[in-house]
């Protein structure tokens, strides 16, 4: 097609969150697109965001910058003074339709990338975009829902499908976090003639550069993420719940980091009620970047036992840090971490409780082995996120207009993919299997 491509990103998430004094996984990726296309200065990025019931409307630039820098200060120290920044966008947005009309009429290539799974849902407003000549680039950052339906909350799994089935018929290229939700992807593709390309891009680390704790009276551990049911915080619970008994207040602490999730009935009964915990494990809720920073600086290891994840950014960013990982023996977290932190299988407690106890020790040789690792390990960076991003965009731009294609309807109860066909799919989008 060729000429000057103009990028359209969505940035709706950042509209709703602006109020958190944490992000999630999500936010921090929308957030990284908009920083890294609203420092673009030659405007070949507009910013678009949802008015409910009525459609996609353009943000003023200037709006945006603002409350990136906004959201950045807020994640990093902790506060509030993005919602007003917040606010104002959403002010804004009645007088973008316009705009944004004025846009799509403009002759030359157009990409509209949503990088959260936001409007996958809604299918008819994207398929709208492509009418009128933007290719549709998603980011797919799991199928958790899909493969592991008991982890989601009631309606999610059905909601998710919808998603998945709006980016098997409309999209035009996909970014996904890590090669194994690539796999996880690819054969629910293969309704497409032509399935689109898929860019594996992982997803970038910059935590804060802070020191230590002051004073650590006796070692601990962090868990960190939200609290929900595939997280597997139930494990370490009940582990700490028999150091009480085995090692009383010798043994070593627990600091449980995130939101609360959902369905976490069993897990919130023993954080506020089990008396032999109290004293042992600490829930400091959601925490600004750098206090969840200083914390990991000081801990002895990561706490990772999750049952499913996508990419796996808390283990990115204590790598980042030089803190070590036990973590659970799975394919994205393999991708992230390589042969650096000691994998277990997220089941297997006994396994989980000796090597807790080995890092707690002062001597502790596996860990002087993993810190002797960690040497080796190369954080991810957004720059490199953003290259392949850009190499799948360049790759549109070369090939012919957005096709004319069917606007799903709501789908059937889909079957999952076999264990054959996600093995074939793995190979499909070149997983590196000697990562780990």
């Amino acid at each position: 097609m060729g000429g000057r491509l103009q990028v359209i990103l969505d940035i709706s998430r950042l509209l709703t969150v602006a109020h958190r004094p944490a992000p999630t996984g999500i936010d921090r990726v929308e957030l990284a697109y908009a920083r890294r296309w609203s420092a673009e200065t030659d405007n070949r990025c507009a910013f678009v965001a949802e008015i409910p019931l009525v459609g996609f409307a353009a943000l003023p630039r200037q709006v945006v910058a603002e409350l990136v820098a906004a959201l950045e200060e807020c994640w990093l120290h902790g506060g509030r003074s993005a919602a007003p920044v917040a606010r104002r966008a959403k002010l804004a947005l009645p007088f973008g339709r316009s705009a944004l009309v004025g846009l799509l009429r403009r002759p030359g290539p157009k990409a509209f990338l949503l990088v959260s799974h936001r409007a996958l849902e809604r299918p008819g407003r994207i398929a709208a975009l492509r009418r009128q000549g933007c290719w549709f680039i998603p980011l797919i950052h799991d199928l958790i829902p899909l493969q592991h339906p008991e982890f989601a909350r009631a309606g999610v799994a059905e909601t998710h499908r919808r998603r998945i089935a709006t980016t098997a018929a409309l999209a035009d290229g996909i970014v996904v976090n890590s090669a194994a939700t690539g796999a996880e992807l690819t054969p629910w593709l293969a309704g497409r003639s032509a399935p689109p390309a898929i860019a594996v891009a992982p997803l970038g680390v910059s935590p804060p550069q802070v020191d230590e704790p002051p004073v650590a009276l006796r070692p601990y551990f962090v868990a960190l993420g939200t609290i929900e049911p595939r997280k597997n915080h139930l494990l370490l619970l009940n582990l700490w719940r028999q150091f009480a008994a085995t090692l009383g207040t010798a043994a070593p602490r627990l600091v449980v980091v995130g939101r609360r999730g959902w369905e976490n009935e069993n897990v919130l009964d023993m954080l506020e009620r089990c008396a032999a915990i109290d004293g042992l494990v600490r829930e400091t809720g959601a925490l600004p970047d750098r206090e969840v920073a200083s914390l990991l600086r000081g801990a002895r290891a990561l706490l990772f036992p999750s049952f499913a994840e996508g990419f796996g950014l808390p283990l990115a960013e204590a790598l980042a840090l030089g803190v070590p990982a036990i973590a659970s023996d799975l394919a994205a977290l393999r991708e992230v971490g390589g042969s650096v932190p000691d994998y277990l299988d997220p089941l297997d407690g006994p396994a989980w409780r000796t090597s807790i106890l080995d890092y707690a020790r002062a001597d502790s040789g596996a860990r002087r082995a993993q810190l002797g690792r960690l040497g080796g390990w190369k954080p991810p960076a957004w720059s490199d996120h953003f290259e392949e991003v850009d190499r799948l965009l360049e790759a549109l731009v070369r090939g012919p207009a957005p096709e004319r294609l069917p606007v799903p309807h709501p789908p059937p109860a889909l079957s999952r993919p076999s264990a054959r066909e996600r093995a074939a799919a793995l190979d499909a989008v070149g997983r590196d299997d000697t990562a780990g």
